[in-house]
């Protein structure tokens, strides 16, 4: 009986010959299934033993062939498989020697590499010892990573899987130990990533996990600045003869905008709409100027807030009450009576800033009542406030007619408080959470002053070829979003012809690029385009934008998720097991009283707008997750309607979304055995 070895695309298998043609052979395996074969893929021709037998004891032998002395015994220039077995073994070495030859030559490309069918050739020396290295080093980092596992399981948390936690959770190089180390813990320990890091130790704090995450994503090098003082501007600026005025919340530092009235009485009112000036001493590509384009923005969040430039800087153009600060105004005229535009101007000036008005402290007694005479108004600059809040609804108005439906102020802002917080938070703090009326008499009268400016701005620019960054929308529909661009559009949200973001440059470098080019619209008038800083097509423009996008979104995001933080620590805090809502949409249901969307079990079939009570069954801190199931239909008609907004509700109520793919422990396991300004209404205006 003859039988044959065949390499079958670099598989071994034995069989027995059942015809044998010049070209080719026909095999019949153990298994009955018979191959066709050519002939130069038959390595080895026997008669015995049976090819069962052969592959058996031909494994055996080859896991005792010592690789080091194989390759000793190697000739220098090519050999097959036989030769090597007659030197290894002996000279009349028979076809179980020569088979396990094969299977250990074979199995050892890092000591000798394939030169065709049952061909080799000895690997160089340095080859065969960097190989034998990374193997080595592989086995080592195959043990450590069992060893770490180990630990996560027992619930201890290896310092290395510690101190590389948020990049193995969110941006992790799957192939690196401690990844692997996590995901091959949580297997074994049939437990989520985060159960399993939180059980070992690895999170203390659910707000310090949120905090050093995103510090991670978006401030790797850390949230300090460099060594930097602020530019002095060298313009000799008029003073301007107005009592400017801001608006702002008590805890603002950085007040780029204010506002004055002039000529009350006179039948021409005009209205000053005055923006800090950094741009007329930060130069582009200067120092100052790196450090906020590295920012792009001031990130926000309860009790805390990360400045786009240095707090020295700030100080430096901030519209500080009692001084004499430098401006970018814009001042409109207005017929008193009808509130027609009669005329507008930009300066480049000082304004005396002779208060800051905190919004927090007088919501209270500025009222829309007070504001129209219908009751007595004790607060500073009263007539100013009364004619700017006439203006503020006429101007709003009038953007109603070309939005074409009115703007609704359906849910109300919230303001998050942390009791006794004057440093960096640590999440223990005691959190109170008020409302605030959106279009809130103040809150109105800044964001329509804002709007003004920024359209008139960007008209501006428009107007005498200077490129500004926009932002626009092409219509109300469902799903058309804002976006940033270079050339002037309509606003279909705001109802306006074209819209710049220009009134808060000391917290969005946006706003500072636009300064810079409106500062050169005033200074040089019809040849501004030849004199701005950034020309038509500059590159530096959509850079800008690009990063500005992602940054923007990134620190909103951030700032969403850890007040949805506070707001889950409120109800922890406050022991509150119900709350009243609204259904919104697949089972989502909306808070009544906190800043919070949810899903609620048995809310899935109701319709949107219902009012409902649920009853809260528990929440997670570090996914930001909140049960709740339904507990009472109540009376539809305390129900608020179906809300416009709402294409974002599943986004804001989505869990922590983390980058472990724990099916990565299946192809690791493999691998081894192969051993191979959000937070202010004047500056967020859309």
């Amino acid at each position: 009986m003859s039988y044959a070895l065949i390499d079958d695309a670099g598989k071994f298998l034995a069989g027995r010959v059942m015809s044998d043609a010049e070209a080719s052979m026909q095999i019949e395996l153990d298994s009955g299934k018979r191959v066709k074969v050519k002939s130069a893929n038959v390595l080895l021709r026997f008669d015995k033993p049976t090819p069962a037998e052969l592959m058996l004891r031909a494994q055996t032998l080859s896991a005792e062939i010592d690789l080091d002395l194989a390759w000793e015994f190697a000739p220098e220039g090519e050999f097959g498989f036989a030769e090597l077995a007659r030197d290894y073994f002996d000279a009349k070495a028979g076809p179980e020697h020569q088979a396990a030859a094969l299977l250990r030559l074979f199995d050892a490309p890092h000591y000798f590499r394939r030169a065709g069918k049952g061909r080799f050739k000895k690997a160089p020396e340095e080859i065969v010892k960097a190989a034998l290295l990374a193997i080595e080093r592989k086995q080592q980092q195959a043990a450590q990573i069992d060893a770490w596992a180990a630990e996560l399981v027992a619930g201890q948390c290896p310092p290395a899987v510690k101190e590389h936690l948020y990049r193995i959770l969110f941006k992790p190089d799957k192939n690196g130990p401690e990844y692997k180390a996590v995901v091959e813990a949580a297997k074994r320990a049939q437990k989520a990533p985060l159960d399993l890091l939180k059980d070992a130790g690895a999170i203390h704090s659910a707000y310090q996990f949120h905090w050093r995450r995103f510090l991670f994503e978006q401030f790797p090098k850390g949230t300090g600045f460099p060594a930097l003082a602020a530019p002095q501007i060298r313009d000799e600026l008029p003073l301007a003869p107005v009592q400017a005025f801001s608006i702002d919340d008590s805890l603002t530092t950085e007040i780029d905008d204010a506002l004055s009235v002039n000529g009350l009485g006179s039948g021409t009112v005009v209205f000053g709409v005055h923006i800090a000036a950094p741009g007329l001493a930060i130069l582009p590509d200067s120092p100052v100027d790196r450090v906020a384009r590295e920012r792009l923005s001031t990130v926000y969040m309860p009790g805390w807030k990360l400045t786009m430039l240095p707090d020295e800087v700030v100080q430096a153009y901030t519209l500080i009450e009692g001084r004499d600060c430098p401006a970018v105004s814009l001042y409109v005229s207005f017929d008193e009576a009808t509130l027609e535009i009669r005329s507008t101007e930009t300066r480049l000036e000082r304004v005396p800033i002779a208060a800051n008005l905190r919004h927090d402290q007088l919501d209270e007694v500025v009222t829309e009542a007070a504001l129209t005479g219908e009751a007595v108004a004790e607060y500073p600059f009263a007539p100013e406030l009364a004619f700017t809040f006439r203006l503020a609804r006429h101007l709003k108005a009038q953007r109603e007619v070309v939005r074409g439906k009115p703007e609704n102020f359906n849910r109300p802002d919230y303001n998050f408080r942390l009791d006794g917080s004057t440093a960096e938070p640590d999440g223990s703090e005691t959190v109170r959470i008020t409302e605030r009326r959106r279009g809130a008499p103040l809150d109105l009268i800044v964001s329509e002053a804002m709007i003004l400016a920024n359209s008139h701005w960007g008209g501006q620019l428009a107007e005498l070829g200077v490129p500004g960054i926009y932002r626009s929308q092409a219509s109300l529909a469902p799903g058309i979003k804002v976006r940033m661009g270079v050339k002037p559009a309509p606003h279909a949200g705001m109802g306006v012809a074209q819209y710049t973001w220009a009134t808060s440059p000391l917290r969005r470098y946006v706003d500072l690029v636009n300064q810079w080019q409106i500062i050169a619209a005033a200074r040089h008038g019809r040849t501004a385009a030849l004199a701005a800083p950034f020309k038509p097509k500059d590159a530096t423009l959509f850079s800008v934008i690009s990063s500005f996008d992602a940054a923007y979104t990134a620190y909103n995001d951030f700032q969403h998720a850890i007040e949805r933080f506070w707001a889950l620590r409120w109800l922890e805090q406050n022991g509150t097991t119900e709350l009243t809502a609204a259904v919104l949409k697949d089972g989502l249901v909306r808070a009544d009283t906190l800043p919070l969307v949810f899903k609620a079990l048995g809310c899935d079939s109701l319709p949107r707008g219902t009012h409902v009570r649920v009853r809260l069954t528990g929440c997670d801190l570090l996914t930001l997750e909140l049960h709740a199931t339904l507990a009472a239909r109540l009376d539809d008609e305390a129900a608020a309607a179906a809300e416009e907004e709402g294409e974002d509700e599943a986004e804001t109520a989505a869990p922590l979304a983390l980058a472990i793919d724990l099916a990565d422990a299946e192809a690791g396991a493999q691998n081894g055995a192969e051993g191979a300004p959000a937070g202010d209404a004047a500056g967020s205006a859309a």
